[in-house]
């Protein structure tokens, strides 16, 4: 069976790495991760606030060589809700579901 580089790509390089997981769903179609190939958490929040996500589920990070995972889905909404405060503008209908469910909808969404 031949070897495809496909699969080698999925893991960091590096001797410390976090890369960042976006869970999508796709309605009817169910869930997909998509891999955020910056490994730094302000791309995630820029993609999230540009709509390069279908309907964002949660947001998990993690470092194979330091042996952990972490879900930053709540973070990662309050950030954008205080962005968004901060800007005066309303969070975007793409991200306002995720927003609300992560931050308890504690806080204005238009």
């Amino acid at each position: 069976m031949p070897r495809t580089d496909r699969s080698l790509e999925m893991v960091p390089y590096g001797a410390d790495q976090t890369v960042y997981l976006v869970v999508d769903s796709f309605g009817a179609n169910g869930a997909a991760c998509r891999e955020v190939e910056r490994g730094d958490l302000e791309t995630v929040v820029s993609d999230l606030l540009l709509g390069q996500f279908n309907d964002p589920i949660r947001v998990i990070a993690f470092n194979t060589l330091e042996h952990w995972a972490e879900d930053l889905s709540k973070t990662v909404a309050v950030e954008i809700q205080s962005r968004c405060d901060i800007d005066g503008l309303p969070v975007p209908e793409h991200v306002k579901d995720f927003v609300q469910l992560r931050t308890g909808g504690s806080r204005h969404i238009a």
